[in-house]
């Protein structure tokens, strides 16, 4: 039944790395601003739908059958004991720069709707900042896909081993 999850985690993976290609692909071609970010929102999304099914797998890894997960804090509630899987994600959720961490920005800032921006002029130049979110770039994107395939990838070989 975990491999199933696993399964799932890899399509996820999969389909936001077509997105990502694609994303790439159309930096060079004349696409709009509005292809580009459904382009990247999507590759984002899918990148948080697989991170919440490896918290299933990883709970059907063991034997919590029923149980789904939401959230890190939830999987980890599931152990009366300390697991080596939640270990190794609360340390990447606790490590700013982690594909974890990474992934957590994103989500708040597609939650959330875009801030107002002041129009610039000599007399508040000053005031205005440049309003920092999470990088959602191809090559931040595909840097984050690329961890997450590679844990999910250890953490299936691991459990097929048994």
């Amino acid at each position: 039944m975990a491999s199933q999850w696993y399964s799932l985690v890899a399509q996820k993976l999969f389909l936001a790395n077509t997105l990502l290609a694609r994303l790439e692909s159309d930096a060079d071609a004349d696409h709009s601003a509005a292809d580009r970010e459904a382009l990247s929102q999507g590759s984002a999304e899918l990148l948080l739908r697989a991170r919440q099914s490896l918290l299933i797998m990883i709970a059907r890894y063991h034997q919590h059958k029923t149980e789904k997960p939401a959230s890190l804090a939830e999987l980890e509630a599931l152990f009366p004991y300390e697991v080596h899987e939640t270990r190794i994600l609360r340390e990447l959720a606790e490590t700013s720069g982690s594909w974890w961490n990474h992934l957590d920005q994103i989500e708040v800032a597609l939650s959330q709707p875009p801030t107002t921006r002041k129009n610039v002029t000599d007399e508040n130049i000053i005031a205005v900042s440049v309003e920092q979110g999470p990088d959602r770039s191809a090559t931040a994107l595909k840097k984050t896909l690329a961890a997450m395939t590679e844990l999910a990838k250890r953490l299936e070989e691991q459990h097929s081993e048994w």
